[in-house]
């Protein structure tokens, strides 16, 4: 059966489909009745969900986060459609398209990661092209990446956000490396395209978007220098000096002890892939904040409480 997402319910419509549980609550009515309230989520939005009959019967039935087939009617409460439930299965992992239910990139995955490993084809230097190679052909790891967001709640917080981030730095560095004397165009190339890696592991993304315990307790950065001391090691003779030098940028990226760089960027590449990172990450914030109040009357976006202050939204949206 077709999935109906939570973009197309409408008051007194017959549902039966398949939601993400974002939360579960066991309450009272006035009468002193038990009901349950769920919280339902797919990529196009959330809705509340409810049980008034026999909600003891249905409450071991699923838990937050699992993904759930619904039958039930669209109601609406002081103007807010809610699902009335009636009945209610928990769904296997097997039948769930993960992204009906989590923000996607509206670009074609494969596409961007073989334009990707074509960028990094451009590497000629023996030991740093190895190095690229050994982590793009990594099936399994190559599969997280392309599936990962770049982030929490900053940027590029969707399903292939880590990709289309990763390629945005990796094309940025192409146009603006060049323009610059002392460059090692190979060498900011290749921290470019690793800089993020970690985050395959800092980041969880089968259900919601939320940090691993290493990604909490190490965060992406030690977590991506330690995949590329694993790759080096299988790399006979790889250079000391030019290991650390592509650790160093990988260290320095986040620029300030402040914003959670272990270094500050101490050589030309460091600076520039900081900067580059930096621009592409908060363009891509800005542009997701006006994409979502782009159908708001007023020219400024509602508050933006990490970037700290409203946006002014372009004339052409």
């Amino acid at each position: 059966m077709a999935k109906i997402f939570i973009s197309e319910l409408s008051k007194g419509q017959t549902v039966e489909s398949t939601f993400l549980v974002r939360d579960k609550i066991l309450a009272k009515t006035k009468a002193g009745n038990p009901y349950l309230s769920i919280k339902l989520a797919d990529r196009t939005g959330e809705t509340e969900g409810r049980i008034w009959d026999n909600a003891l019967d249905f409450l071991p039935l699923f838990e937050k986060d699992d993904f759930i087939r619904v039958r039930g009617e669209v109601d609406e409460f002081q103007g807010i459609l809610q699902l009335r439930i009636t009945k209610l299965k928990k769904c296997e992992g097997r039948e769930i398209q993960l992204g009906d239910y989590l923000p996607h990139t509206c670009r074609d995955i494969e596409k961007m990661f073989e334009e990707l490993k074509n960028i990094a084809s451009r590497v000629c230097h023996p030991f740093l092209g190895s190095l690229l190679t050994s982590f793009l052909n990594d099936e399994e790891l190559a599969k997280k990446f392309k599936m990962a967001p770049a982030a929490k709640a900053m940027h590029h917080v969707f399903l292939g956000g880590l990709l289309e981030h990763t390629l945005s730095v990796a094309q940025l560095v192409l146009l603006v490396g060049p323009r610059y004397k002392g460059i090692d165009q190979e060498l900011l190339l290749t921290g470019a395209i690793l800089h993020d890696l970690g985050k395959v592991s800092e980041l969880s993304f089968d259900r919601t978007f939320d940090y691993t315990d290493p990604g909490r307790l190490l965060g992406h950065i030690t977590l991506t220098v330690e995949m590329i001391d694993e790759k080096i090691k299988a790399i006979p003779d790889f250079p000391e000096k030019l290991a650390i030098l592509l650790k160093h940028i990988i260290l320095s990226h986040h620029g300030e002890y402040e914003f959670g760089s272990p270094k500050r960027p101490k050589t030309l590449e460091a600076l520039l892939l900081h900067h580059l990172d930096d621009m592409d990450a908060k363009m891509n914030g800005f542009m997701a904040w006006i994409e979502k109040e782009k159908d708001a009357p007023s020219r400024w976006t509602s508050y933006h409480k990490l970037f700290d202050r409203f946006i002014y939204k372009p004339e052409e949206w």
